[in-house]
C-alpha cells in the first residue's frame, strides 16, 4: 500500500505562512491608514457643516430683527 504524505507541500509552508502575514498586515494597514485619514478629515467638513449652520442661522435672526 502507498501511503500520501504532503512532503511536497511542507517545502512551502514558510513561503505560505509569510504570503499569508504579509496579505494580513496590507489589509490591517490600510484599514488603519483610512480610519486616521478619516479622523482628520472628518473634522474640517464637520467644521465647514458648522460654519454653513451659522451663516443660516445669523440669517434667520436677521430676518426676525427686521420685522
Amino acid at each position: 500500500m502507498n501511503r500520501s504524505t504532503f512532503n511536497a507541500i511542507g517545502g512551502w509552508q514558510p513561503f505560505l505562512f509569510c504570503a499569508g502575514m504579509y496579505i494580513v498586515a496590507l489589509f490591517f494597514s490600510i484599514f488603519v491608514c483610512s480610519s486616521i485619514f478619516y479622523a482628520f478629515n472628518a473634522k474640517s467638513s464637520a467644521k465647514a457643516a458648522e460654519r454653513t449652520a451659522m451663516v443660516t442661522t445669523a440669517k434667520q435672526q436677521l430676518v426676525a430683527v427686521n420685522r
